[in-house]
């Protein structure tokens, strides 16, 4: 294919979520919610801020999003040390099975996307996708991160 880069960019980022979001259906999750599961499966207590920049998402955008999570039973939003003014979002045991899920389906589809790659191919498209993304977030760049 022979298309302009943004196209490929945006292309490949709605093939991969349109995967994704088949792949698990049968979870009930909705879109934003497995990007969340990926990001407190490792960064278990995390405040609601810290989320949303990570997941480049509207603060409110990541409070409606939580509250469908909290009603599933995936999450618990907790005050510490007497703090009111932030909230820090914790995985439920059930949660952990989910991101779980989410994880080994990300690894999956990476892999099918990735079929036929070497090493040093999926290495320098790593590092490529890495420096263009550090370039996006730089002053002057179209990300407020």
């Amino acid at each position: 294919m022979n298309a302009p880069l943004h196209y490929l960019l945006m292309a490949n980022h709605q093939l991969f979520q349109k995967a994704l979001l088949a792949d698990i259906k049968e979870t009930g999750l909705t879109p934003g919610q497995p990007k969340i599961l990926d990001y407190l499966s490792t960064h278990d207590g995390a405040v609601q801020k810290e989320i949303a920049v990570f997941c480049h998402m509207e603060p409110a955008t990541v409070t409606s999003v939580l509250l469908g999570m909290e009603s599933k039973g995936l999450i618990v939003r907790k005050n510490l040390n007497g703090n009111r003014r932030s909230l820090y979002v914790f995985l439920t045991d059930t949660g952990r099975q989910f991101a779980e899920t989410v994880r080994l389906r990300f690894e999956a589809i990476e892999a099918r996307g990735l079929n036929g790659f070497s090493p040093a191919e999926k290495e320098q498209l790593s590092a490529l996708l890495s420096k263009l993304y550090a370039n996006m977030c730089e002053p002057g760049g179209s990300l407020d991160v």
